[in-house]
């Protein structure tokens, strides 16, 4: 069977009734950011969602389509017709969506500390009186913990072998919105932690007479690099200016590191008391402060010593995307993060792969920016890449018996390797002309591992726009027997879908732009 056949087989699934035109479904085709147990199979559901249609905007596409081209008659239009209008969400559910458990983290981490400083400022704290380093390097080390790949490989690890057997839904709903949202204990913990730097520094300027000169020139070194670091990591400048986040983020966060210990060792060193430096190294080793900065470092240092040039295969399927080809298999729900060069511009996009055993995994790029726009205008033969692979929300798949996973455009490449490897899984994937932009290596994924019951795949060129997707996941949510949902799209599409998936009773988890 042609993959025309096959895409137009699928097309069956749903009436063609469409929710609106195709020049409105554009920004839910850009590209997005961003196994256990075998169960019977379910059939296809063949209730349509409630459809719409925007005239205006239909018309207007086609005279800007082809000019030359006369319009087919106008049809008159519907007497008494009530034009279609969005479902009104509450105030409760919008503010429940956007104080989410990231900023619930961030929120608590952050006034843990502010109180602390208060206390310390106003000598009710004695802790902090005797180890203010410890404080500064304690708050850094939590937030390189919360974004090493390592350690959160080992956080899913215990969760999803822990809890999938045994643990009720609620406790299982709650573990995954925490390790999809430690991002905050990392934004929390690494601007609580420049803060203590700040009352350090002043703490020792306060009493310079009694310090060594150099302790106060490192500490101020410090002070600038780690707050330099810090503010290049606020949302605007990350999602505006990615590369003057990373070259900022990085490099001098790895002055500032290389400055903490230079702080760290002469402060431990100088005895303030006798005004004198100490030979012995029994108070440098024994000190809170240095084994932080040795565990922080030790972290730093870890993904990148699994740092690799490794060969790829480009496929360009159309301009809009390129696919990317990598020897071995993988884990599902994994990220990949990628770059022309050993240490800088990286980027990161989801994995799909048949398996661990299988012999290759790949990435789907979508052309957004200049790096992906080169991939396709230039293929790259090698590209850099950390072996150690980062866990996305989607590796938290397994702890559930049963799913939906619903993506648009290129969050397919976030999505599929959950549905292809389990059979508990549904796969959702709105796109325009998929087949066409995506080529034939995906489309060929997805039909020789999910069956035709447990996957529809919306066509918005074809179809003339978007289908009612929460209407759409009510109806697959119920057929289906899912207990979660996982969404990768861009943010109108996400959170259309979190908002309605909310209002229904449904438990979805969403694309973040916020970490």
């Amino acid at each position: 069977m042609s993959h025309d056949a096959k895409w137009s087989h699928h097309e069956q699934v749903l009436p063609e009734e469409v929710t609106s035109p195709v020049t409105s479904t554009a920004a839910w085709d850009d590209a997005e950011k961003g196994l256990y147990d075998s169960t019977p199979t379910l059939p296809v559901i063949s209730t349509p969602p409630s459809v719409h249609l925007d005239e205006k905007k239909a018309l207007q596409s086609c005279s800007t389509a082809d000019a030359t081209v006369a319009p087919p008659p106008a049809k008159p239009p519907a007497a008494n017709k009530p034009k279609p209008s969005k479902p009104k969400v509450s105030k409760w559910i919008l503010f429940h969506l956007w104080f989410n458990t990231y900023k619930k983290f961030f929120t608590f981490v952050t006034l843990l500390n502010l109180v602390g400083i208060i206390l310390a400022a106003l000598g009710r704290f004695q802790y902090a009186e005797n180890h203010l380093g410890a404080l500064v390097l304690g708050n850094l080390l939590m937030a390189v913990l919360m974004r090493n790949e390592l350690f959160l490989r080992f956080l899913y690890l215990i969760s999803i072998y822990g809890l999938r057997s045994w643990a009720p839904l609620c406790i299982k709903l709650a573990v995954t919105s925490i390790l999809q949202h430690v991002g905050g204990i990392h934004s929390g913990c690494a601007l609580s932690g420049a803060a203590w730097l700040v009352y350090k520094i002043v703490d020792i300027i306060r009493y310079r007479a009694v310090q060594h000169s150099s302790v106060i020139a490192t500490g101020i070194i410090t002070n600038v690099a780690v707050i330099v670091s810090v503010l290049s990591a606020f949302p605007w400048v990350r999602n505006n200016y990615h590369n003057t986040f990373e070259r900022h983020h990085r490099f001098i966060g790895w002055l500032g590191l290389a400055a903490t210990w230079v702080f760290v060792v002469l402060g431990n060193s100088y005895d303030i008391k006798r005004g004198e430096w100490r030979a012995d190294a029994n108070s440098l080793l024994s000190a809170q402060e240095l084994w932080f900065a040795v565990f922080m470092t030790v972290f730093i240092l870890i993904p990148w010593v699994t740092l690799r040039e490794v060969p790829v295969e480009v496929e360009i399927p159309s301009p809009k995307v390129a696919i990317l080809k990598f020897q071995r298999g993988m884990q599902q729900g994994l990220l990949g993060r990628i770059s022309r060069t050993s240490i800088m511009e990286y980027h990161a996009f989801g994995i799909i792969s048949e398996g661990r055993k299988s012999g290759c995994h790949y990435m789907i790029c979508g052309v957004q920016g200049d790096f992906t726009r080169n991939l396709v205008a230039n293929p790259p033969k090698t590209v850099w890449t950390r072996e150690l692979k980062f866990a996305g929300v989607g590796h938290a798949s397994a702890m559930f018996k049963r799913g939906i996973r619903i993506c648009t455009g290129t969050g397919i490449g976030a999505a599929l390797s959950t549905c292809i490897q389990s059979p508990n899984w549904f796969l959702i994937w709105i796109g325009s002309d998929q087949e066409k932009t995506f080529g034939p290596t995906i489309t060929s994924l997805i039909y020789n591992n999910i069956p035709p019951e447990r996957m529809i795949l919306w066509d918005s060129k074809k179809r003339g726009g978007r289908p009612d997707s929460v209407k759409l996941l009510k109806e697959v949510w119920d057929s289906f027997g899912a207990e979660v949902i996982f969404i990768t799209s861009n943010k109108q599409g996400n959170d259309e879908m979190m908002q309605g998936c909310r209002a229904a009773g449904l438990h979805a988890f969403g694309t973040l732009w916020d970490f």
